[in-house]
């Protein structure tokens, strides 16, 4: 008999207290991995408000800022593909360990920083970590929850994906309005231990790990592929040289991502794909991926030009800025785990819809901001988009992991993670290139600065409301996975092996 016994079917009909004690350790794993998920999420946009306290703090340049959120994306970027491995060869725990004690170590290293160099190391090591625990709470919960009950788990898991981001511009604000930029990592430095302590105590194994093949030339294709693109969207509209720190890492990352595919493909004959791309041979998982582009695209680069706005436009301070966009993250937050409830009731269908209508409409409605345009417009603006994303998100990454055969979870998960990274840096790239080039074009011509940036912001809004006329019809092609209709009794799948949307339903009951 092995030491180590995999979550298998006969587990299920384990005696009660055996089942009761598996729940509880089931419980216990999910909520650990989302509250240590959401505080690293969190970081992706901490920064976001604090650019210009760090450019006169330290003395550099605008351009040499923006890398303290580049590297980060960049480094994720380069992270996330590789999970898919990790998570197949890897315990749980030792899994766990590994990316907060990474994370632990950068918000030291971050808070300590004695200057610009040492702040930028820290931002890439807490990313290293970041990049590798939202691959592992989204595989841990598809491995445990049977797919009748995930939508409620994986609303709890949009919290962590959408709320995190959304509100670091707000807490970042409210931080610099009192204390220095140092206690943006200070205050969650406790925090970040705290959950690597509870989570090496605590922690329990949930899945069986298996040898698997690692490719390096995966690894550097992947590296310069998405690292590529992440960097030269990063750039576009921000650099100065455009043409070699934008176009030529884009095109650098465009044929190292084709030859990463061409690889992967290649390898997954026979199981030995870094990351497994079958996952897109199933329809509803790859339409789910393009709705989260845009979705993506939408959240960052929202969350990028607002302040600009606020800030440069309306002339309102960094606390009030912050505040603002407080109330649409919050509502995000509170409505993710309702609608996560609803979709196990009657599936993603009207959800997507209806939250693409709502975010397509807000879009359009913000083609009319303007220089003497009430801040609750722009509050009203906010807390509506931050709705159809909520209704948006929590059934697109349910659907689309559910579509899923159980082993290309941890390979799903990934792609999840790497497009999140790569529409989060289309989005910035989009909505400022476009608003930078209008308003510098204007203000050639004569335009104050004020009227000018406001109406490069109208613009960009304008371009993000006709890509999400095209967002719409996807919704009505979005279905539940069968699998999720009704869970056979035992927890065991009906009728042999799952097909590529029908997937098993591993592990005990949900907790």
């Amino acid at each position: 008999m092995s030491e180590t016994t995999p979550l298998t079917a006969p587990e299920a009909v384990a005696p009660a207290h055996e089942e009761g004690e598996t729940r509880a350790r089931n419980r216990l794993v999910i909520n650990l991995l989302l509250v240590s998920t959401f505080v690293v999420i969190l970081n992706e946009t901490l920064m976001a408000v604090a650019l210009p306290h760090l450019m006169e703090d330290l003395s550099i340049t605008a351009t040499a800022a923006q890398w303290l959120t580049t590297a980060f994306m960049l480094t994720m970027a380069v992270v996330i593909p590789i999970t898919g491995y990790l998570l197949q060869r890897f315990n749980t725990r030792s899994i766990f360990i590994f990316a907060m004690t990474m994370f632990s170590a950068g918000t030291l290293i971050a808070a300590t920083a004695s200057g610009f160099p040492m702040l930028l190391v820290g931002r890439v090591v807490q990313a290293g970590g970041t990049g590798v625990m939202m691959p592992l709470l989204m595989t841990t919960v598809m491995t445990l929850v049977p797919p009748a009950s995930r939508g409620r788990t994986m609303g709890n898991i949009s919290i962590v994906i959408s709320v995190a981001p959304a509100i670091g511009p707000t807490i970042s604000g409210v931080i610099l309005s009192a204390l220095g930029w140092r206690w943006m990592f200070i205050l969650v430095l406790p925090i970040a231990v705290a959950s690597l302590v509870l989570g090496a105590v605590r922690m329990r194994n949930v899945t069986t790990p298996r040898k698997s093949f690692f490719d390096v030339l995966s690894v550097i294709l992947s590296a310069f592929g998405f690292g590529g693109l992440v960097y030269g969207l990063s750039n576009i509209g921000t650099a100065p040289d455009v043409v070699w720190n934008a176009w030529v890492p884009l095109g650098v990352g465009a044929v190292a991502l084709t030859a990463f595919i061409l690889r992967q493909l290649r390898l997954q004959r026979t199981d030995r794909a870094l990351l497994d791309l079958r996952t897109f041979t199933s329809p509803t998982f790859t339409l789910s991926i393009t709705m989260m582009v845009v979705s993506m695209l939408a959240l960052f680069g929202t969350v990028l030009l607002l302040p600009i706005y606020m800030q440069n436009v309306l002339h309102l301070d960094v606390l009030s800025t912050g505040l603002l966009l407080l109330p649409g993250g919050l509502l995000m937050g509170l409505a993710a785990p309702i609608v996560g409830r609803i979709y196990d009731r009657i599936g993603p269908t009207l959800l997507v819809v209806t939250g693409s209508t709502i975010v397509s409409a807000v879009f359009w409605g913000m083609t009319m901001l303007g220089e003497r345009t009430p801040f609750w417009w722009v509050l009203a603006a906010h807390i509506s988009l931050s709705l159809g994303l909520a209704l948006m998100f929590t059934p697109l990454f349910t659907s689309a992991l559910g579509a899923l055969r159980p082993e290309l979870y941890s390979h799903g998960s990934a792609v999840i993670g790497s497009v999140q990274q790569v529409a989060g840096a289309a989005g910035a790239a989009l909505f400022v290139t476009i608003m930078a080039a209008h308003a510098a074009s204007l203000m050639a011509d004569g335009a104050g600065e004020v009227s000018a940036t406001a109406a490069g912001i109208r613009l960009a809004f304008f371009c993000g409301a006709i890509i999400s006329l095209f967002v719409i019809p996807i919704g009505f092609l979005i279905r539940k996975p069968k699998d999720a209709v009704a869970e056979p009794a035992g927890g065991e799948a009906a009728g042999g092996g799952p097909a590529a949307d029908e997937p098993a339903a591993i592990g005990p009951a949900a907790p």
